[in-house]
């Protein structure tokens, strides 16, 4: 694999941004671990009634939505392990499937990115 073409102020860069993101993901999992426990608990309640609150959301639909947007975060967390991995082994910044580089704007908008823009088009296109 192609190594990368940044240099090392740039992936310092990356790398830290990369783990203050992973430390705020973190944080907002541990709350969404909190709420999750909360929807738990009120639904082993065996008075709540879950389909008939006037006052919100059931109780299932907030169990969906809290455990959807959970999983978003852990898959997140798991890209930005992948991504300071790369940087570990000098492979950050170039795309995993064709070995070229990933531009420097997709990058800063991007510092998981693990695909150059093409591949990750035609990968878009494909999944369509």
């Amino acid at each position: 694999m192609a190594s990368t073409s940044l240099t090392e102020a740039e992936l310092g860069h990356f790398d830290q941004e990369l783990r203050d993101q992973r430390d705020s993901t973190e944080i907002e999992l541990n709350r969404l671990a909190e709420s999750l426990a909360n929807v738990r608990e009120a639904r082993s309640d065996g008075s709540a009634d879950d389909e008939h609150d006037p006052e919100g959301p059931t109780l299932s639909s907030d169990w969906s939505r809290i455990v959807g947007v959970h999983r978003e975060f852990r898959e997140k967390v798991a890209a930005i392990d992948r991504a300071l991995a790369r940087i570990a082994d000098g492979s950050f910044g170039t795309c995993i499937r064709c070995g070229r580089g990933i531009g420097a704007a997709r990058l800063l908008a991007l510092p998981t990115a693990e695909l150059c823009i093409d591949c990750a088009r035609e990968v878009e296109g494909h999944n369509r």
